[in-house]
């Protein structure tokens, strides 16, 4: 968070005055329900634009190419970024919605490890207890014993019926609502699992393995950034969840052993600006336009490039997610839509060794 001072720039990095651009802020006025200030969108760039000119007339702007013929779909190249490719509309509506539900459905399960951890424990089905408005109570009497955490176990914090067919009697602890729970969700991690208190890979960690399906996937999509002949292995991946408000701050990802390999980057649910900036916070970053479907590569030099997300669009006019609402239609999918109608969920695939 950063604050809203005029006379501070001096200080910031160009990063951060990118980052202070494109944050969502609000024109506080106690009449009428706040609304968010405008903001200038002119210098973004719009992948899905470029694109769709380089159809019509085979042209792009300075700096970028579309590769073709080579890969299952177009791809942008951007000459000042090496290592980076922009593949827009990578995934077809039915992709986005069946990640969408592994992201909000599996991808947490325990042994994976979340940003709830650290307080809760392994929780297990939450988005199931949202959909059912359960409530996670505290037991105080059952203390919490590491070795049952590590079994994935959490036995101080319970779900119970919101309204009582499961006693709260002699609970007498916190309590949080599972649908408050799954909005607090920042995080989840599968396959090798990333300790943040330490910025490293831990192999000793129990892990659920990157589903095949998505494994196959990444491969297809990691194609353009791969060193020529080398396959893509996907060995961790972080999901990183955003509601409105929430940004990403400039960082590098550069914990995995060999950069010359991708990270493969897929976004899903409402539109996002994308920061990427040069190999020091001083270089100008440029922004851009991230979609549902939409896939970034970085590897190489690009893995030194900054990178963050300052702003997610989560208003009707502008999250850009008329096409998954027709695709979550059911009653069983209503959660699914409630949810993703004001967020954006990003899975982030490494190869780490």
């Amino acid at each position: 968070m950063y604050g809203d001072g005029v006379n501070d720039d001096v200080d910031r990095t160009a990063f951060r005055r990118a980052e202070k651009k494109y944050k969502l802020y609000y024109d506080q006025n106690s009449r009428k329900k706040k609304q968010p200030r405008p903001v200038d969108l002119s210098e973004v760039v719009d992948f899905k634009l470029i694109l769709d000119t380089f159809n019509q007339i085979a042209e792009t702007p300075n700096g970028f190419h579309v590769l073709e013929g080579e890969f299952d779909c177009p791809v942008v190249r951007l000459d000042n970024r090496p290592g980076f490719y922009f593949i827009p509309g990578a995934l077809s509506v039915e992709q986005q919605c069946q990640w969408i539900k592994e992201s909000l459905m599996s991808f947490p399960q325990p042994p994976n490890r979340t940003n709830h951890n650290a307080h809760y424990g392994p929780i297990q089905d939450l988005f199931a207890s949202a959909r059912e408005e359960k409530i996670l109570v505290e037991d105080e009497h059952s203390p919490i014993e590491s070795e049952s955490l590590s079994n994935g176990q959490a036995q101080r914090w319970k779900f119970c019926d919101k309204m009582g067919s499961v006693s709260l009697k002699g609970y007498g602890g916190n309590s949080i609502l599972a649908s408050a729970l799954l909005r607090k969700l920042r995080w989840s991690t599968l396959g090798l699992q990333f300790d943040w208190s330490k910025r490293n890979y831990d192999v000793s960690l129990p892990h659920n393995k990157i589903p095949a399906e998505l494994c196959q996937l990444v491969k297809k999509l990691a194609v353009p950034a791969m060193p020529s002949g080398d396959v893509f292995k996907p060995e961790a991946a972080i999901v990183n969840y955003f509601a409105s408000g929430d940004s990403l701050g400039g960082h590098l990802d550069d914990m995995e052993l060999d950069w010359t390999k991708p990270i493969v980057s897929m976004s899903l649910g409402c539109k996002a600006i994308f920061l990427l900036g040069g190999k020091s916070r001083d270089d100008e970053p440029l922004a851009m336009f991230l979609r549902s479907g939409d896939v970034v590569l970085m590897a190489g030099e690009a893995r030194e490039c900054f990178h963050g997300v300052p702003r997610i669009f989560a208003d009707r006019e502008h999250s850009e997610i008329a096409s998954l609402e027709k695709h979550l239609s059911t009653e069983y999918d209503r959660c699914v839509l409630d949810y993703i109608t004001s967020s954006r969920i990003n899975i982030n695939i490494r190869q780490v060794y």
